[in-house]
């Protein structure tokens, strides 16, 4: 068994969404992965180059 991506999960959920630790420790595994379809897409692999541009426009870094 695969054990769960939590360096993946709290990169996206602090990070991404930029949800309040509390809030986010109250979701669900199932809650986060619909939250990462709506934001991401249900893709199943990397993003592409135009993806990456569209979220680092989103979400810039302390620009």
């Amino acid at each position: 068994m695969t054990p769960f991506p939590w360096d993946a999960a709290m990169r996206f959920g602090l990070g991404v969404l930029r949800l309040p630790p509390r809030d986010f420790w109250r979701m669900t595994p199932r809650e986060l992965a619909s939250a990462w379809g709506a934001v991401i897409g249900d893709r199943g692999g990397p993003l592409g180059r135009t993806e990456l541009d569209g979220l680092m426009e989103r979400f810039p870094d302390g620009r």
